[in-house]
C-alpha cells in the first residue's frame, strides 16, 4: 500500500463545488378537475359562445345539428306538442354538449397558461449599453428596462437572484440557473457561455455569480408566450390527419342530407309523411354525430397531454408525424447511456494484487473532479478504501487532470526523503509516462487494453514510480453505463414497428458494443452533422416518417429535416429553432414518450370513430320502425329492443346520442391507453372493444331511456 488507509471521507479541497441548495419544488398543476363546480361554470359559459355561426361553420356535423335544431323549434313552437318540444330541446343540448366537450378540454389549457403567466412578471431588466464582448459587464453602463421593451441582440446583464427577463443565449460568464418554474424540475442547471448549455429561458431564476444574455426572442414571442398560446388553442392548427376526418364527415353527412331530403317524398308517397322534428331527428341519429362532437377535443387533449410533459409543440402536424413514426434517431450520450463513463473495474498486471491496485487508483483519482474520476474513487470504496485527508498523505503534491496532459496523479515524499509518484490516464500518455523514467511497459498492458476498446470501454493505465522504478501497475476499464430499463424500452418500441437508431461520435467498434447493449436496431459511428443528415433523408426517400432528438448547433440541420425533430431547451438557439417541438426540462429519452402519446392520439381518433359509427346502428332500429310500422306494419319487427311507442324510441334515441357525448368526454381528454401492438391488432381491439361496444351499448341505453321516456305525459 502506499499510505496508510485512514476510513474517513474525502477532503473538502478535492470535492465538486457546492452548489446552491435545491429550491422547492414548483410544478404546474396537473389536469383541471372538469367536475368542480367553478370550472365546470366557465366551460358551460364557452359552450353557450361557441353556438356563434361563424364558430360552428368550423365543424360541419354540429352545424347541421345546430340548423336542425333551429328547424325544430319553429315547428313545436307552432305545433306544440311535448314530443316537439322534447326533441328540439335535446338537440340543442346535442350541440351544447359537443361544445362542452371542446370547451373543457380547452379549459384546461386555459389553467395551465394562466400558472404560466405568473413566470411572467413585470421583472426589470437591466439592458447593457455600448457593451462589447469580453468587456467586464459590471463596468459598463445599463438601463432599467420591462422585459416587453427587450429587442433581439439587446444586452442584459443578470445577477444571482434576479429573473431572466427573456429568452437568449448566455455570451459572457456562467451561473446555476434555477429553471424549476419553466420546467417543474426543482435542480439547478448550468448555464455558460459557448458550447451547447448557453440557452436559458425568459422568467427563470439565476442563483449565483451573474451572466450576460443576448436576447433572441422578440416581445410576445418567446418560448413561454408561444407556450401560453398554445394551450390556451389559440394556435392549434388542424392537422392533415384531423382534416381528412373532418371530410369524411363532411362528406357522409352531405350525404344523410341527401338520403332525408330524397325520403320524404318517397314517405308521402306511401302514406307514411313525417314532420320536420321527426326527419331532423333521423338525420341526427344518421350522421357521425358523437365523433363529430369530439373531435376538437381529442385534438387538443393529445397536445395538453405534450404540454403536461413540459413539450412545447411548434407545429401541429408534428404531433400526428409522432403518431406515424417508424426510425427513432437517439443521441448515445444522456440518452441511452448515462452520460458519463463509470469505471467498472480493475485489472491487475500479473504479480501485482488487486488492493494495492486499487489503491493506487484511488489516490491518483483524487485530483481528477471529472465525473470518470469520481467513479474510479467510487470502486475503489468497494474494496474498503475510503479516500483520506490531505493531512494523512505524506506531503502530498496533486496532478490535477486536464485535457492536455490526460493523466492526473499525487507525488507523495516520505520523511527519510523518498517517495513515489502515482499516476492514471489515457494508455498512450501513461505509456509514454513510464518509458521516460526508463521503464518499460508489460505487453499484457497493451493486450487487454485493446480488449477493453473492442468491448466498447476505454481503458485507462495506473503507473506508479517508487524505490522499484516506474512499473505499469494495472488497468481501470471505464464504460458507458447504459440506463436501466432502456433495453426493454427499445423492445416496446420494436414492438410498434419503429426502428431505433444510435447516433454516436464513437468508433465502430465503441459504438457496436453499446448499441448491443442497449438492444437498438442500428447505429451510426462517428456521426457528422452531414452524416446524420444523409441517414434521415434515406429513410424518408423510403417512405418512412424519422424522429431525432439535439441540441446543439450541429444537430440544427438534422433537426429541420427530421419528421419530428425535439430540441432541448438547454440547447443553442439554433437547434430550438430548427425543431419543431421544444422539451423543457431536456431530457432526451422523452422522445419516446412524444412516440407513445402522438400515437395515443391517433388510436383515441380511430376508436372513437369507430364506436361513432356502429353506435348507430342501433338508433337505425330504434327510428326506421318508428316512423314507418304505420303504413309498414311488417317493419314492427325490427322493433327488437321492444320500444313503448313511435314517440318514444324517436326520443330516446335523441336523448342517447346527447348523453354519449358527455360520457365520452373524459375518454376523449384522458386518450385511450396506448400498448405497443401491430397495426393489425390495434385495428383488432378497436373493432373487439370500441365496434362491439360501439354496438351493443347504444341497445341498452336506448332501451333505459325509453323506460324512463315513456312513464312522461305525452308518450304513454
Amino acid at each position: 500500500m502506499f499510505r496508510a488507509a485512514v476510513h474517513r471521507t474525502p477532503p473538502d479541497i478535492r470535492e465538486s463545488p457546492p452548489t446552491s441548495p435545491a429550491p422547492p419544488s414548483r410544478r404546474r398543476p396537473g389536469p383541471v378537475n372538469v367536475l368542480h363546480p367553478g370550472q365546470l361554470t366557465v366551460c358551460v359559459r364557452d359552450s353557450l359562445r361557441k353556438l356563434h355561426p361563424r364558430e360552428l361553420a368550423r365543424k360541419p356535423v354540429l352545424l347541421v345539428v345546430a340548423v336542425g335544431s333551429t328547424l325544430t323549434t319553429p315547428s313545436a313552437v307552432a305545433h306544440p306538442s311535448v314530443f316537439a318540444w322534447f326533441i328540439s330541446c335535446w338537440l340543442w343540448l346535442t350541440v351544447l354538449f359537443a361544445n362542452l366537450a371542446e370547451a373543457v378540454a380547452e379549459g384546461r389549457g386555459r389553467a395551465q397558461a394562466a400558472s404560466l403567466r405568473k413566470t411572467r412578471t413585470e421583472t426589470v431588466a437591466l439592458r447593457l449599453e455600448h457593451w462589447t464582448y469580453g468587456a467586464n459587464p459590471r463596468h459598463a453602463r445599463t438601463e432599467a428596462v420591462t422585459p416587453a421593451e427587450l429587442q433581439p441582440f439587446d444586452f442584459v446583464l443578470v445577477r444571482a437572484g434576479e429573473t431572466v427577463p427573456a429568452d437568449g443565449d448566455v455570451v459572457d460568464g456562467a451561473a446555476m440557473v434555477d429553471e424549476s418554474a419553466v420546467t417543474g424540475e426543482s435542480a439547478p442547471v448550468l448555464r455558460e457561455s459557448g458550447g451547447d448549455r448557453s440557452g436559458v429561458t425568459g422568467g427563470t431564476t439565476v442563483l449565483s455569480d451573474a451572466i450576460v444574455v443576448r436576447v433572441t426572442a422578440r416581445p410576445g414571442d418567446s418560448f413561454i408566450d408561444r407556450m401560453i398560446a398554445l394551450v390556451e388553442g389559440a394556435s392549434r392548427q388542424k392537422t392533415p390527419n384531423e382534416i381528412a376526418l373532418n371530410i369524411l364527415l363532411a362528406a357522409l353527412t352531405a350525404v344523410f342530407i341527401l338520403v332525408v331530403i330524397t325520403l320524404q317524398p318517397m314517405a308521402g308517397y306511401a302514406g307514411a309523411a313525417q314532420s320536420t322534428t321527426v326527419l331532423v331527428a333521423l338525420l341526427v341519429t344518421l350522421i357521425p354525430t358523437t365523433i363529430g362532437a369530439l373531435l376538437s377535443a381529442i385534438g387538443i387533449a393529445g397536445m395538453d397531454r405534450l404540454v403536461q410533459r413540459n413539450v412545447l409543440v411548434m407545429s401541429g402536424r408534428a404531433v400526428e408525424a409522432a403518431g406515424d413514426v417508424s426510425t427513432l434517431l437517439l443521441d448515445k450520450t444522456g440518452t441511452i447511456t448515462l452520460g458519463n463513463r463509470q469505471a467498472v473495474a480493475f485489472t491487475p498486471l500479473p504479480g501485482v494484487d488487486h488492493t494495492k491496485l486499487a489503491d493506487a487508483a484511488q489516490l491518483s483519482s483524487l485530483a481528477d473532479t471529472t465525473p470518470e474520476g469520481r467513479s474510479v474513487v467510487a470502486l475503489a470504496a468497494r474494496y474498503g478504501l475510503t479516500a483520506p485527508r490531505e493531512e494523512e498523505l505524506s506531503n502530498p503534491r496533486f496532478v490535477e487532470f486536464t485535457a492536455r496532459t490526460r493523466m492526473s496523479g499525487v507525488n507523495l515524499t516520505w520523511s527519510n526523503g523518498t517517495g513515489c509518484a502515482i499516476r492514471k490516464g489515457a494508455a498512450a500518455q501513461v505509456t509514454a509516462w513510464v518509458e521516460q523514467r526508463g521503464g518499460s511497459v508489460p505487453p499484457e498492458a497493451a493486450q487487454w487494453s485493446a480488449a477493453v476498446a473492442v468491448s466498447g470501454g476505454t481503458p485507462l493505465l495506473v503507473a506508479v514510480h517508487d524505490w522499484d522504478g516506474p512499473r505499469v501497475l494495472g488497468i481501470i476499464h471505464l464504460k458507458d453505463v447504459v440506463k436501466d430499463g432502456v433495453r426493454e424500452r427499445f423492445e416496446e418500441l420494436r414492438r410498434m414497428g419503429i426502428r431505433t437508431v444510435m447516433i454516436t461520435g464513437d468508433n465502430p467498434l465503441t459504438a457496436k458494443a453499446i448499441a448491443e447493449e442497449a438492444g437498438v436496431d442500428d447505429f451510426l459511428a462517428e456521426a457528422t452533422p452531414e452524416d446524420k443528415m444523409a441517414l434521415i433523408k434515406r429513410e424518408q426517400a423510403g417512405g418512412k416518417l424519422v424522429a431525432m432528438t439535439g441540441d446543439g448547433t450541429n444537430d440544427a440541420p438534422a433537426l429541420a429535416q427530421a419528421d419530428v425533430g425535439v430540441a432541448m431547451n438547454t440547447g443553442t438557439s439554433a437547434a430550438k429553432e430548427a425543431g419543431n417541438m421544444v422539451d423543457l426540462d431536456s431530457n432526451p429519452t422523452k422522445l419516446i414518450e412524444i412516440v407513445e402519446i402522438g400515437k395515443q392520439l391517433l388510436i383515441t381518433r380511430g376508436a372513437l370513430t369507430t364506436f361513432s359509427i356502429t353506435n348507430d346502428v342501433a338508433k337505425y332500429f330504434a327510428i326506421i320502425p318508428a316512423m314507418f310500422a304505420t303504413a309498414y306494419p311488417g317493419l314492427d319487427k325490427l322493433n327488437v329492443m321492444g320500444l313503448h311507442s313511435p314517440q318514444s324510441a324517436i326520443t330516446s334515441a335523441i336523448v342517447f346520442n346527447a348523453l354519449i357525448i358527455i360520457a365520452l368526454i373524459p375518454l376523449a381528454l384522458r386518450g385511450v391507453r396506448y400498448k405497443p401492438a401491430s397495426a393489425e391488432d390495434l385495428l383488432r381491439r378497436n373493432l373487439a372493444v370500441y365496434g362491439l361496444g360501439g354496438l351493443v351499448l347504444p341497445f341498452v341505453g336506448i332501451k333505459l331511456v325509453d323506460v324512463v321516456i315513456s312513464t312522461l305525459p305525452g308518450f304513454g
